[in-house]
């Protein structure tokens, strides 16, 4: 499909599609940790799951529960989105391969900003969720890009890990972290509830695999098939050149 055909059929989408990303754009700008919705927070052991989190079925309630992780200028007009699964070995290529360049070009230089959605694929990848979970127990302190980027580079180790709690532990520990703090937390349901949400949040924006990447402009959601680096590159920058889509 050429490009074109690509703005053209987002044009042409639903206005509830369009408002939702439009409303997710809103999220992503107002900044991390806009929302601090927790059940149980510090009891019931490390949560590797999705858990129950009243009001995912209305979708105003769901956008405001869902929490992505922003990287970048937050007033870019530009929005490359991830959903991602720390477990899933494209998503270690885009992190480690795609994503470094993109940054480099690209939010560095304030032509866009990046928004990570975790979607972890509990069925294939039993250690998803919990690693997802770990990287914003890190985020608490400070570290969440420092550990979503260990985590990729570091996918072969722990994925089929029977002690992913362990060695979650120990790689907050070489980042320096309070590791007192952090076991707590990964140790507890924190942030399973925003986990949650995400998963859902994906759902129901048609993402059913990773990594998607959507790329947004106005409230205009493109889904990129193609992510590697000069794809997107070329298409960021298609969209800031005056007239594009004209």
């Amino acid at each position: 499909m050429s490009r074109s055909e690509e703005r053209r059929q987002a044009r042409e989408g639903g206005s509830d599609m369009k408002k939702l990303y439009i409303t997710l754009a809103v999220v992503a700008v107002v900044g991390i940790g806009a929302v601090s919705y927790s059940i149980g927070s510090g009891s019931g052991g490390a949560v590797s799951a999705p858990i129950a989190v009243e009001g995912l079925d209305d979708m105003n309630r769901l956008v405001e529960l869902a929490q992505g992780m922003t990287k970048g200028d937050p007033n870019a007009t530009v929005t490359i989105i991830e959903f991602g699964d720390f477990q899933c070995p494209a998503c270690q290529q885009f992190a480690t391969a795609v994503k470094p360049q993109v940054e480099l070009a690209l939010i560095e230089s304030g032509k866009a900003k990046f928004v990570y959605y975790d979607w972890p694929i509990i069925e294939a990848h039993p250690n998803a969720f919990l690693a997802a979970r770990a990287a914003r127990c890190a985020g608490d302190q400070q570290k969440y890009w420092e550990y979503h980027d260990n985590l990729f580079r570091n996918q072969a180790r722990w994925a089929t890990s029977t002690d992913a709690v362990g060695m979650f532990t120990d790689y907050a520990a070489t980042l320096g972290l309070d590791e007192g703090a952090f076991e707590s937390c990964l140790g507890s349901d924190r942030h399973a509830d925003v986990v949650t949400a995400n998963m859902e949040l994906g759902l129901q924006l048609g993402v059913r695999g990773t990594p998607t990447i959507i790329v947004e402009q106005g409230g205009v959601p493109r889904n990129i098939l193609n992510w590697d680096f000069e794809s997107l590159r070329t298409y960021v920058e298609e969209l800031l050149a005056p007239n594009t889509g004209a």
